[in-house]
């Protein structure tokens, strides 16, 4: 059987040769065994999730934002100090306006106002003093009155006395009136019996006359003394009214003098005020600087532009203001947008690679904490999150300035390149994050250590 052996070479059979694979497609297949393994090898890779979000460079403190530096009085710009783009300091001069209404143009008028209110303050002294000699009018008449009622009261008595005395004394010349009466009536009997003389009728007739004028003269003096004690009365009477007559127009006088005291004292302190404001309104003549900063952009120009009250005159930025980002995210994302999260921030015009699921390779990116997150979404729809430097890391460039662009995207959960696919995929939110727990341990700890402190 040996002899009848025959050897085949492939090179004569064209169909064994088709079989065989080609040295070319195996490099291939080799090539595309390597990518799948590659890709399976990169799907079980640490990604970290973000959310991504825009927005753009803004102060932190609003006292450290851009603002506007209005006339608080109208007036004509009479000279400007500054230039725009210009540093200047607290304090400093920016332009000098002058008055525009004409009830302001004395140059005087603070002179003179206080010259009135001096004016007007002794006025107020001299009515004081007004005030005090009347009280002492009121205080003397008062005792005027108390002894002139004490003198009247006494004449009052003394007429009481006297009316008794005439009393008893006419009253005595009515019992001799009456006993001479009789007497003379029993003479007049024995006279016409001829047991009387003549001689004796006559001079008993004598003593009735006697005794009938001396009766009329103490009823005469009765009846005088009567109206001396009526006079008497009415005098104490009137003495008491004369006395309150004078009392209450000297105290209408204290009350009207008092008046005008109170009208002048609010007088004055309506002159004070406008003197405080005369005072104050001339310090606003000159525009100062509030603070440290740059003028950016003056809204009046020229020399003898009228302005108005609380119209703008020049902007401001402050010279050494604390950056902050402001981020917009979607609504969907809100809930993983807490404070403390991590944040990773590019600036526009600052060169950079960024690799988002791998912040630690990536290059002219810098780290900030979330600060803030608003409660109520923007005007664009989307909610405001605040974010700062981090401490920890890069300081933020310097050249950044308020109202750049910022691209930003915060670090959530540590996953698996095939996980964030698959999640990508089906549309499902990131994972919650992990780091929260430990930043709120750290600023507990933190806490606890100023408290023992």
């Amino acid at each position: 059987m040996s002899k009848h052996k025959q050897t085949f070479s492939g090179e004569n059979l064209h169909a064994l040769t088709l079989v065989n694979t080609p040295i070319k497609y195996k490099v291939v297949r080799n090539y595309l065994l390597i990518v799948l393994g590659l890709f399976i090898i990169i799907l079980f890779l640490p990604w970290q999730q973000n959310v991504q979000g825009k927005g753009k460079v803004t102060p932190y403190s609003p006292a450290d934002r851009p603002q506007t530096i209005p006339s608080v009085i109208a007036g004509r710009i009479d000279r400007w100090l500054v230039q725009e783009g210009q540093l200047v300091k607290r304090g400093d001069t920016i332009c000098v306006i002058t008055e525009v209404k004409e009830k302001f143009f004395d140059p005087k008028l603070l002179s003179r106002t206080s010259d009135q209110i001096a004016n007007k303050q002794d006025a107020i002294g001299a009515k004081q003093q007004k005030i005090q000699a009347t009280q002492r009018q009121v205080e003397a008449l008062k005792d005027g009155l108390k002894f002139k009622l004490e003198q009247s009261r006494n004449k009052v008595k003394q007429m009481r006395f006297k009316v008794a005395a005439e009393k008893a004394g006419m009253e005595a010349a009515q019992i001799n009136f009456k006993l001479a009466q009789d007497q003379y009536t029993r003479l007049e009997a024995l006279y016409n019996k001829g047991l009387a003389s003549l001689t004796e009728l006559q001079n008993r007739n004598n003593k009735t006359q006697e005794a009938t004028a001396k009766l009329v003269e103490a009823e005469n003096k009765y009846n005088s003394v009567q109206n001396e004690l009526i006079n008497a009365e009415i005098e104490l009477n009137s003495v008491e009214a004369d006395y309150i007559d004078k009392i209450s127009k000297a105290e209408s006088v204290i009350n009207e003098t008092t008046g005008e005291l109170f009208e002048s004292r609010a007088e004055v302190s309506k002159m004070q005020i406008e003197l405080s404001n005369l005072e104050l309104r001339s310090g606003f003549y000159v525009i100062r600087a509030p603070q440290d900063g740059y003028i950016v952009k003056a809204f009046k120009s020229g020399i003898g532009e009228n302005i108005k009250e609380g119209e703008d005159l020049i902007s401001i930025v402050p010279a050494d203001a604390k950056m902050a980002v402001e981020l917009y995210v979607r609504a969907m994302d809100l809930p993983l947008m807490q404070k403390g999260v991590q944040v990773r921030v590019q600036f526009d015009g600052w060169p950079a690679l960024v690799f988002s699921g791998w912040p630690n390779v990536s290059v002219g990116t810098f780290g900030g904490l979330v600060q803030a997150v608003d409660k109520v979404n923007s005007a664009n729809g989307q909610f405001r999150v605040l974010v700062v430097p981090d401490p920890s890391d890069d300081a933020w460039p310097e050249l950044v300035r308020a109202g750049g662009g910022v691209y930003g995207w915060a670090m959530l959960k540590n996953v698996t390149i095939g996980y964030e696919l698959w999640r990508q995929f089906n549309g499902f939110p990131p994972d919650f994050i992990t780091n929260l727990e430990a930043v709120s341990a750290k600023e507990g700890e933190s806490k606890t250590k100023d408290k023992e402190k």
